[in-house]
């Protein structure tokens, strides 16, 4: 006859892991699903830390704009007033960076109008405003005067940065040239009507009488 033997079955723990009797296997604690850790409730991951709010504990503010001095502003006002009917540039010494600096912002903003430069005399740094709207008005009548009258037209004597602005106004006219004449501070521009430039001015004046 066949003995038959009893087997007991394994016991199995509150953890889900088999034990013989008289042994015990190390538990082995399984991930939730998805793979990701559980993390006990409490303060989120990354929130604000204690003693301010938001990162840094509120160190970091919006910073405004400081308004301007209002010797600034009273000076600006002056300069606008200086170069509203003129096409010459006004020159600011003896300014600190930061008045410099909020007279050169203001301007900044108009460049249309505007343009400003910032120049070194000695140990002093110099700012200069161009009214470059008005000059290029200035620039283009002396350029019709010279057309219409078919000779050349010097124009005033010029810093560098407005001569080259001149020069680049002015080739917007294919019927005239430009040349920078002078030495120094008496360097200037004279404005050439060309030889076929006169001859359509000619041809012009003649259409409009029949």
């Amino acid at each position: 006859m066949t003995e038959q033997h009893d087997h007991e079955a394994p016991a199995v723990n509150p953890e889900g892991s088999s034990t013989a009797a008289g042994h015990s296997e190390p538990t082995e604690r399984r991930r939730p699903a998805g793979g990701r850790r559980e993390f006990k409730e409490g303060r989120p991951r990354g929130g604000p830390r204690r003693g301010g709010k938001g990162f840094g504990g509120g160190r970091f503010r919006d910073r405004q704009e400081e308004p301007p001095d209002p010797k600034i502003t009273q000076l600006i006002h002056e300069v606008e007033e200086k170069l509203s009917g003129s096409h010459g540039p006004v020159q600011l010494p003896q300014l600190n960076p930061f008045e410099r600096k909020q007279v050169h912002r203001h301007f900044e903003r108009n460049k249309t109008l505007y343009e400003t430069k910032t120049y070194r005399d000695g140990d002093d740094h110099v700012l200069w405003i161009f009214p470059v709207a008005n000059l290029k008005k200035f620039v283009e009548g002396k350029a019709q005067e010279a057309l219409e009258s078919g000779e050349d037209v010097a124009l005033p004597p010029m810093s560098s940065y407005e001569r080259f602005i001149v020069h680049n106004v002015l080739k917007e006219f294919g019927s005239i040239e430009t040349s920078s004449v002078g030495e120094g501070a008496e360097r200037h521009i004279e404005i050439h009507p060309k030889k076929f430039g006169r001859s359509l001015k000619r041809i012009a004046k003649k259409i409009k009488l029949f």
